[in-house]
């Protein structure tokens, strides 16, 4: 996207991160942002902001940890904690309900999103009690994928229609912001 966080490019006027923080906010407690670097170009939102707790820029799942870390010190009443990516401007309004309907019906550990027959871990349901566990896959044995320590645990899938747009459509290139400006002003998503 040519440098900068995708996350605040604008979209319809206004910054991708305000439309995620919006839907998110709608199904889920209190909220934190995981970001490295100066956490001030973040002020605007008024979010705490939590730096991955795992050195290295580990990807995603460092976000997680980060995340149910975050919960476990700042939500102690909380037992899970929702995930969300802040480049994918079309999440559903009833994501979190739906992964837990998965989780809740399939007996599992944690859920994550799947749509057009692809899964979206980043887009999951996590529980706090697992925390230690990720601490411990990632930083003394070294997992980096989501995917690998995903498969250790029971994992649901909340499937999503991927018809007429998909939700899990990320704005990762200038062309895909540009289609996202397109199917806003078209109605197709809100």
């Amino acid at each position: 996207m040519g440098g900068g966080d995708k996350t605040l490019r604008t979209l319809g006027g206004r910054p991708i991160l305000e439309r995620i923080v919006g839907t998110a906010r709608a199904q889920v407690g209190p909220l934190v942002l995981n970001a490295n670097g100066d956490p001030a170009r973040f002020a605007a939102f008024g979010l705490p902001v939590a730096p991955d707790v795992v050195e290295g820029y580990a990807g995603p799942l460092a976000g997680v940890l980060t995340g149910l870390e975050w919960v476990r010190a700042n939500a102690p009443g909380c037992a899970w904690m929702a995930s969300f990516a802040t480049d994918a401007p079309f999440i559903p309004g009833d994501l979190v309900a739906r992964l837990a309907a998965a989780v809740e019906r399939e007996g599992a550990d944690l859920a994550c999103a799947r749509s057009g027959g692809q899964d979206h871990p980043v887009f999951g349901l996590w529980p706090v009690r697992l925390a230690d566990d990720l601490r411990r896959a990632m930083v003394e044995e070294g997992v980096r994928k989501v995917d690998l320590w995903t498969g250790r645990h029971r994992l649901a899938v909340a499937e999503f229609a991927a018809d007429p747009v998909d939700p899990f459509f990320n704005t990762n290139r200038p062309e895909d912001l540009a289609e996202a400006e397109r199917l806003l002003a078209s109605g197709a998503v809100r």
